[in-house]
């Protein structure tokens, strides 16, 4: 065979051998509903996590490599394992979704308003809803806390 005739055949090996290497594998992706948490299984050697945006998602460290993934905001951002020496164990992809489930979105004009309907509908507070329907829901919700807090409080 001549070496011009061979060069054909070393290109093919080579192609060949680029496409089966083993490719580094993507980041998981894990999808989690706005205000809901997820465990996510991580090695047990896991020291630290990192979050890339905490306003997407925030994540508390159990032990045993359990991470309780909390949905915080729309978006999509990343989490990070480290071990005690800061080498990377896994990393994951985490996307933040609003709810579907029982709810039920409600136009006036412009403004939006969700309802929680399972099985009869309330006010509910999603991202995105018109402010005042929106202020409207999270000072009843905090007046009735700040209620329940004082009558807990003062029947001790």
């Amino acid at each position: 065979m001549t070496k011009s005739a061979s060069r054909p055949i070393l290109a093919f090996s080579c192609l060949l051998a680029f496409a089966l290497m083993p490719c580094a594998a993507a980041a998981d992706t894990v999808s989690v509903v706005l205000d809901q948490a997820k465990i996510l299984r991580l090695p047990e050697r896991v020291a630290s996590v990192v979050i890339g945006n905490p306003a997407v998602a925030d994540g508390t460290l159990q032990t045993g490599g359990l991470l309780v993934v909390t949905g915080k905001g729309y978006g999509t951002t990343n989490i990070i394992a480290l071990d005690a020496r800061g080498a990377v164990l896994a990393e994951h992809s985490v996307k933040v979704a609003a709810p579907r489930d029982g709810m039920v979105t409600v136009y006036r004009g412009v403004d939006r308003e969700t309802w929680s309907c399972a099985p009869r509908c309330e006010r509910s507070t999603v991202l995105g809803d018109a402010p005042a329907f929106f202020d409207g829901v999270i000072n009843q919700i905090g007046t009735r806390n700040g209620h329940a807090t004082n009558q807990s409080a003062t029947a001790k």
